[in-house]
C-alpha cells in the first residue's frame, strides 16, 4: 500500500511519500522530503501565524502535492493524512492555514492534541526499534520529540504508557530568550527554568523515571547528534540508532550556545534553516539527559511523520 503523509510543525513541513507491505510490517520510502518554512514565525508572541509564514508553508505543500500525484498509483489515488501540531494549535487564524491545506491536498489538515502528536511521534519512533535485537530493545523507551513549538515526552514499551505534551520548542525558546548571538548567560538560565519547569509537569504526569532507555527525535537532536559522530555531511544512515554518550551531548549543547551565528553556520551537517534555533533545541536535548541521568541518547531518524504514514494502513 502506497501512502502519503504531511507533518507541518513550527519550523519545518516534511513529505513521506512511503510503501508499506501487510506481510512485512515494513515501510520503504518511496520520497522523504523536508523544507524549513518557520511556520511558527511569532506565534509565541503575537497568538496568529503570520501571511509570509502561511505562504512559505503552502508553497512548499504544492511542491509536495506535485510529487504526490507523480507517485500516485494507475487510478490517479493515495491515501494522505495532513497533521499539523504546536504552532498551529496556538494560533487564532488557523482557519487561514486549514483552508489553504485543503485547497492543495484536497483534504483539511488534522489539527492533533499534544498527546495524538506524543503517541503518533512513538509510533514512527519504535515500530522498526524493537527489530534491532536485545540490546536497542531496552524497554521502556522515553521517546523525546523536541519540535519547533512543542517537545513531547512519551513513555512505553510496545505501547504507550504516558504522554505529554509541554510548550519548549527551538524556535519558541529562542523567540523568547535566546535573541543576542551568542546569548547571554542570563538567558541561557532562563532558557533553562522554562525547561526545567516543563519537564515538573512532565514527571507529575508521565512515568519518566521508569524509563530505561531515551530515543530522541527530531531535527535538533539528529543535528546533534551529526556534531558528536563528526560527520562531513549531513548522512541519515548513519544518525540513525546512533547512540551518542550523554558527555557528548553536554559538549555539543555548550559548544552551540558559546558559538556566533556564522560559527553554526559553518558546521557541516547544520541546516541554514537550524542555525539560529539550535541552541535552544541542544539545549532542551541537554536537560534532559541530565534530570534523568541517561549514559547516553538513541537518535532516530524515523519520528511522527512515520507514525502518520503507518496511521493510514
Amino acid at each position: 500500500m502506497r501512502v502519503a503523509a504531511i507533518d507541518c510543525g513550527t519550523n519545518s513541513v516534511r513529505l513521506l511519500i512511503a510503501d508499506i507491505s501487510d506481510d512485512s510490517d515494513e515501510l520503504t520510502d518511496v520520497e522523504r522530503r523536508m523544507e524549513i518554512v518557520r511556520l511558527g514565525q511569532d506565534v509565541d508572541r503575537t497568538g496568529r501565524l503570520a501571511p509570509e509564514a502561511l505562504e512559505r508553508t503552502f508553497t512548499a505543500m504544492r511542491g509536495y502535492a506535485k510529487l504526490i500525484t507523480g507517485h500516485a498509483g494507475p487510478d490517479g489515488s493515495m491515501p494522505v493524512r495532513v497533521v499539523a501540531t504546536s504552532a498551529t494549535r496556538d494560533a487564532a487564524n488557523r482557519d487561514d492555514f486549514v483552508a489553504g491545506v485543503r485547497d492543495i491536498f484536497g483534504v483539511g489538515p488534522e489539527v492533533v492534541t499534544g498527546d495524538e502528536e506524543a503517541r503518533l511521534s512513538f509510533t514512527g519512533a519504535t515500530r522498526g526499534l524493537a527489530r534491532r535485537g536485545p540490546a536497542a530493545d531496552d524497554t521502556p523507551y522515553l521517546v523525546v520529540d523536541i519540535g519547533g513549538g512543542s517537545t513531547e515526552f512519551v513513555v512505553g514499551s510496545t505501547s504507550v504508557e504516558g504522554a505529554l505534551s509541554v510548550d519548549i520548542g527551538c524556535v519558541r525558546l529562542t523567540e523568547r530568550h535566546l535573541t543576542d548571538d551568542p546569548p547571554e548567560a542570563t538567558a541561557v538560565q532562563a532558557t533553562i527554568a522554562d525547561i526545567e519547569a516543563a519537564m515538573d509537569r512532565v514527571e507529575a504526569a508521565v512515568p519518566v523515571r521508569d524509563a530505561r532507555t531515551l530515543v530522541g527525535l527530531a531535527g535538533s537532536v539528529t543535528t546533534v547528534a551529526g556534531i558528536a559522530l563528526g560527520l562531513p555531511a549531513y548522512d541519515a544512515a548513519k544518525i540513525h540508532h546512533s547512540r551518542i554518550p550523554a558527555e557528548r551531548v553536554h559538549e555539543v549543547s555548550a559548544r552551540l550556545l558559546a558559538m556566533t551565528h556564522d560559527e553554526r553556520a559553518a558546521i557541516p551537517v547544520m541546516h541554514p534553516g537550524r542555525v539560529d534555533v539550535i541552541g535552544a533545541g541542544a539545549l532542551i536535548l541537554d536537560r534532559i539527559v541530565r534530570r534523568y541521568g541517561f549514559a547516553e541518547v538513541v537518535v532516530s531518524e524515523h519520528d511522527i511523520l512515520d507514525g502518520i504514514a503507518w496511521s493510514l494502513v
